[in-house]
């Protein structure tokens, strides 16, 4: 595709050179361009992409696009090599050329994005689902992973991607004659552009806690609360949690967005009554069809009652059928979400991705009103990340789980004894019982050494992540795989 097609679009643009050059790939990561590329050169938190323009020109690039502040002697050798295209925001025109390069493939199927602090992934699934019994072909992009129908891409390492990795993937589900896509949209990803230009058909606002606050994330919750209502901003149709304190004021803030809510508590367009909670599934009565109709989750907890009623909010928009929604949520299931992990020594182990205050909260909650027997719930918080949430944390399992032990989840460049530390300054708040294992491994080990068939063993935190990351490398660390490792060998040390 010509240069000058690609930038069209892009706002405030300075170009030196050939505007009529083809372009044969896009890239901001300069080991991945090849001839014939245009390198986007972006600064993140950590690394400056100006600093690798000349790999990129060594690589095959025959286009840059920098900023306005970029070392004046280095443009003056660009320019010798290579188209230079000059524009106020990098991010932004990465994400606008991608979806020029890849023909623009989000108004070719119906986009719909959900954002919110917790409850994207299952709701996503639950969509996905209801989409597929309807008889769609359906899209998937989120924290767990990329799909297309039942077919796995890829693992995801982020939540969403960056622009033109998400544009490319978005035109492979248009060459798979997707009807729709369904799309997990993070702060990050509002805030940083990567989803600017995508053509939003219908968003979600699940809930707002708190969460992601950090030097590399967000400052404070107001920043990230205007992150995440700048989806509401780009969509046609938007469903709102009328229960969530935040949330619920959205539609006053946005008088010309076309707003809808769902809830149980609270007044709104959809809602949940009658509502039966047990160990396995949750159900409720909702109005489908102009009639109520008693709805099934295998995924227990009264949060999967709102996830459900979000999920239930697209699929009336979409048009689908009272009993393909039933169905739909009675069979779907969501990798590390109230995840049970079968063993051999029949103990009930149950993995989840709950990593912020509100979330550990809501799972332990859910589980201890159900167990006979002790909570035991294992979890820690990840490294270079919001650190203000550690303490919290720490309360909420003492004050919530029968026993507690604190270890590590992801420390990436921190100090993983320091991380539980600030734990454990919660924890010492309540009466809990407790203990500090900082190798997580160990951790299970001590769980399900001390578990017996009435407990219920609470894993928080990892979910579906297969790996831990330390020091800025990724370990295999599937907890599934883990917990009967560890009951094989505990096994072999009885005979």
């Amino acid at each position: 595709m010509e240069l000058k097609k690609i930038l069209a679009g892009i706002d405030g643009i300075k170009a030196k050179g050939d505007l009529d050059i083809d372009i044969t790939n896009l890239e901001s990561d300069s080991r991945k361009i090849k001839k014939g590329g245009l390198f986007v050169a972006i600064k993140g938190f950590d690394v400056n992409g100006n600093d690798y323009i000349k790999d990129a020109i060594k690589s095959g690039a025959v286009a840059v696009m920098t900023e306005p502040d970029i070392d004046k002697e280095l443009l003056k050798v660009m320019v010798k090599y290579v188209t230079v295209i000059v524009v106020p925001d990098t991010r932004l025109g990465l994400a606008i050329s991608a979806c020029n390069y890849y023909d623009n493939p989000s108004k070719k199927f119906k986009l719909i994005g959900i954002t919110g602090t917790k409850g994207k992934t299952t709701t996503s699934f639950m969509t996905k689902k209801i989409l597929e019994k309807q008889g769609l072909k359906v899209g998937l992009i989120g924290t767990i992973a990329t799909y297309i129908g039942e077919e796995k891409l890829e693992d995801s390492d982020r939540t969403t991607p960056e622009s033109n990795k998400l544009q490319e993937l978005f035109a492979k589900m248009v060459d798979a004659k997707c009807d729709a896509v369904v799309m997990e949209v993070s702060s990050q990803s509002l805030k940083l552009n990567r989803v600017a230009g995508c053509d939003f058909d219908i968003a979600v606002f699940t809930n707002f806690s708190e969460d992601h606050i950090s030097p590399k994330e967000h400052p404070d919750m107001q920043d990230y609360f205007e992150s995440k209502i700048k989806l509401f901003k780009m969509s046609k149709v938007c469903f709102a949690n009328a229960d969530d304190l935040m949330v619920a004021k959205v539609p006053k803030m946005l008088p010309d967005a076309k707003i809808t809510t769902y809830g149980i508590d609270n007044f709104c367009s959809l809602l949940a009554k009658d509502i039966t909670i047990t160990n396995s599934y949750v159900d409720f009565k909702v109005k489908l069809e102009n009639r109520n109709e008693r709805v099934k989750v295998c995924i227990p907890g009264r949060f999967s009652v709102y996830n459900a009623l979000a999920a239930i909010s697209i699929a009336k928009e979409m048009k689908c059928s009272a009993e393909n929604i039933k169905v739909a949520l009675e069979e779907v299931r969501v990798p590390g979400r109230s995840e049970l992990v079968d063993n051999k020594k029949e103990l009930t182990i149950m993995i989840d991705y709950a990593h912020s205050p509100e979330s550990l909260e809501n799972i332990l909650s859910a589980v201890k009103s159900y167990t006979r027997g002790r909570l035991i719930s294992v979890f820690g918080c990840g490294g270079d990340r919001d650190s203000g949430k550690r303490p919290l944390m720490g309360e909420i399992s003492g004050r919530i789980a029968d026993y507690t032990i604190i270890t590590s989840d992801n420390p990436r460049t921190e100090d993983p004894q320091k991380i539980v530390d600030q734990i454990e300054d919660g924890i010492k708040k309540t009466s809990g019982k407790y203990e500090v294992v900082v190798d997580r491994v160990q951790a299970i080990e001590n769980a399900i050494k001390m578990a017996n068939k009435r407990d219920i063993i609470v894993l928080a935190g990892k979910g579906h992540e297969p790996y831990q990351e330390i020091n800025g490398e990724k370990f295999p660390f599937d907890e599934r795989i883990i917990v009967n490792e560890i009951i094989d060998k505990l096994d072999e040390k009885k005979k």
